[in-house]
Parts: C-alpha cells; structure tokens; sequence
C-alpha cells in the first residue's frame, strides 16, 4: 500500500515543481493527443478541420462539467491528507469516482441524441456537418472512461502522486499516435477513424490508472462506485461547481465566437479559433499543471494551517508562471505561421492562424496571471470569486463581438476582442488576491 505524498514539509520549490512536473506532462500529453488529430485531419483537409473542431467545442464542455467533480475532489482529498485524516480521504475518493462515472454516463447520453441541433448550431455546409455529428457521437462514447480517469486523476493528484495518471497517459498518447494513421488512413476511416482511435486510447489510460490503483490501495482502498453521501457530495459540488460552471461558459461562449467566425471567415474562421485555441494550449496546459499542484499544495498546506508555507507557494508559483507566459508570448508573436503550418498545409489557413497567434501573444501573460490565482483561491476553498472573474470577463465577449463586428467587419476583430478581455481578466484576479489575502491567509 503507497501513502500520500505529505506536501506540509519540505523544500516548497521542490514540493511544487515535483508535483507540476508529472501534471505538466500529461497536460502536453494530452494537447500531443489533440495535436496529433488535427494533423492527420489537416491532410485530409480543412473541411475535416472544422467539423472536428465544431465537434471539440462539446468536448471541451464535457471536459469543464468534469471539473465540477475533480477540483472538489482535489481540494477535499488534499485537505484531509494535510490534516492526516486518512478515514476523511478515503470517503471523499470514494464519492469523486463515484460522481466520475455517473456523470459521464449522463452526458454520453445527451451527446448521443442531441449531435445534430449541437453541431448545427456552426451553420456548417451538409458535407461538413455529417463529418461533426459522426465524430461527435462516436467520442461521446468514451465519455464514461475519460470522466472516471479524471476523477481518478485528480484523487492522485490530491494525494501527492501526480506520477501516476502522467504515465498512463503517456502510454494513452503512444497508443493514439500508431492507432490515428492507422484507422484514419490504412482503414481509410477517416474522421470517424480518428475518433475511434481517441476512444481506444482512452480506455487504455483508465486500464492502467484502475491497475495501478489495485496496487497502491490509497487510504487504504476505496470503492469505484460506491453509496453517496449527500453530505459528502455537497462539500465536492460545493467547491467544484463555481470551477466547472466558469470553464462550461468558457466553452459556450466559444462556441458562439466560432459561430461568429464562421459567419465572417467561413469554414477558415472556424478552423483557425479551433486551431488556435490548440495551440495556445502549449502556455494554457502549463499555466494549469503549475496552477493543480498550487492547488494541491496549497490545500495541504491550509489543512495543516501554515499560511507561510502558501504565501511561499503562490510566490514560487508566480515566478514559473511569468517565465511560462514570456515564452508563450515570443512562440505566438514571432513562430505563429510555423506552428499553424504543423497542423494544416493549406496557405490560407496558415496565414490567417498566424494573424490569430500574433494578435493573442500579449494575452498569454495576463492568462498565466489568472491562472495561477485560480489554483491559490482553489487551494484555500474559494473557487467563487476567481470562477466570477472569468465568467464575467469571457462573457464580455459576446455583447462586444456583436457590438464591434458591424464597425470592424473581419474576423480579425474576433481575435482582438479574446486578446483585451485576458487582459482583463488576470488584472481583475490580481487587484482581487491584493485585496483579500491577508484576511483569507488568518482564517
């Protein structure tokens, strides 16, 4: 039996990178997975980009309702570890897997009969909308696996073993790389091969986290699917929905500029936002493995109530998170065209995902910002106020593309609007943290 990694003592560099390493990784691993789709759909053209990409956008949604499990978990589970109560951890796992595979059930079902009117909501063309609502129901039957490993995932991560799920996925990510050619071209497949090789990949990774659980018995083993606690169940949803309702209106509202986008770029413009927003993920997933282990030690932390361990924390923390978001912005600014080029041959592509880079480059500093705030307030219990920033910041976007799309025609303008609100935001988040932290850190 492995216990949990007791984050309280110790270097506070070395807790953290330690701990964001193996998270970072399976963040890169699993943008590698996205990345790799889209490469081998961009060979078969932009068409099949942008029904993958009009499908992903629910994908993306199903991803933020998972939070809503994962982030309590990780917080509670964290929590009762700092303070050594093994019995506590135990039942607050049992719950989060629980919760994982019910909801994703749930949400396999909707997507299932509701493919169409989703994917029609982009006004795509026949051909393309066929592409969308074929991969689209195809994904959605991984549903159950991807929310269960998520669930899972953050119960490790929680516990200090961050290692585990990163592995998995590595493997998962190797599978998808020999399996993607294989159905999208040998089996000729296409895009319905793409999305059946994901689902396959996804059920090896959950395979070898459930073998590794059978092994390590964390507190002592806890059940997969077990009674709930409605008491239990409260203390997660309670903490993890401001989390999942703030990323499941990121995704809305992304869906609704893809809308605009392609009303004003056509197929391209839906190609590119989708692209883009893949791209960007080299900052966005480091930012979030920086921001989980933060999260985690900074739960540790507070169940053993050492304020001056966390405030040594987010200081470390920031610090990685500039450097990150420096970085992000000379890959987008100055190497936007090359990056674009990976994906997607055509020219027309390429120039107009190189425009969106170039004009959201600054944006990566003040997303880095936010980020890494997210994963403090996460850690101290208060997922309200920076879940608030963001769905009032995101939203913004909306009444502004609508407003300023009629004087700026282009879609350009698009790309503008998404750069200014991260500004923003992470300006927002900071002037808050300046604000409270002091009290929040006595309590």
């Amino acid at each position: 039996m492995r216990k949990a990694r007791d984050l309280t003592t110790g270097s506070i560099g070395k807790q953290i990178v330690g701990l964001a390493l193996p998270i970072l990784g399976s963040g890169f691993l699993q943008m590698l997975y996205n990345f790799v789709d889209m490469a081998w759909l961009g060979r078969l053209g932009s068409e099949y980009l942008a029904a993958a990409g009009a499908a992903s956008v629910f994908f993306w949604l199903a991803s933020s309702l998972s939070l809503l499990n994962k982030v309590g978990g990780e917080v509670t589970v964290a929590y009762e570890v700092g303070a050594h109560h093994e019995e506590g951890a135990r039942d607050y796992a049992g719950h989060v897997s629980t919760l994982g595979l019910l909801m994703g059930l749930l949400v396999m079902v909707v997507y299932l009969l509701l493919a169409h009117p989703f994917i029609g909501f982009y006004r795509l063309s026949p051909m393309i909308h066929g592409y969308g609502v074929n991969y689209l129901r195809i994904g959605a039957l991984g549903l159950p696996l991807t929310y269960l490993t998520v669930a899972l995932t953050g119960v490790y991560n929680a516990s200090g073993r961050s290692e585990v799920p990163f592995r998995a996925t590595a493997i998962g990510v190797v599978t998808n790389l020999i399996l993607d050619p294989l159905f999208i071209f040998v089996l000729d497949l296409k895009i319905e091969g793409a999305a059946i090789a994901t689902v396959l990949s996804q059920s090896v990774v959950l395979l070898l986290i459930l073998r590794r659980l059978s092994l390590d018995r964390l507190f002592g083993g806890f059940p997969l699917l077990g009674r709930l606690s409605l008491a239990t169940t409260r203390a997660i949803l309670k903490i993890g929905t401001p989390v999942a309702l703030m990323n499941s209106l990121m995704a809305i509202i992304s869906m609704n500029l893809g809308r605009f986008a392609s009303v004003a770029g056509g197929h391209i413009g839906v190609t590119t936002i989708s692209v883009g927003g893949q791209l960007e993920g080299i900052s966005w997933n480091t930012g979030q493995g920086l921001s989980t282990s933060l999260s985690a030690f900074v739960s540790q932390n507070y169940g053993a109530r050492q304020p001056d361990r966390i405030k040594g924390g987010l200081s470390f923390t920031l610090k990685v998170a500039a450097v990150v978001g420096a970085f992000g912005f000379a890959l987008n600014y100055f190497f936007g065209d090359w990056l674009f080029g990976l994906i997607i041959p055509e020219a027309e592509a390429i120039s107009a995902g190189a425009t969106y880079l170039r004009i959201n480059a600054p944006a990566q500093l003040f997303m880095m910002v936010e980020i890494t705030f997210q994963g403090f307030f996460y850690g101290m219990k208060r997922s309200l106020p920076p879940a608030l920033i963001s769905i009032g910041g995101n939203a913004l976007r909306i009444p502004l593309a609508m407003l300023l799309l009629p004087l700026f025609p282009g879609v350009e303008t698009i790309w503008w609007i998404i750069c200014g609100t991260c500004f923003l935001k992470g300006s927002a988040i900071l002037i808050y943290y300046l604000a409270t932290h002091q009290k929040l850190l006595r309590q």
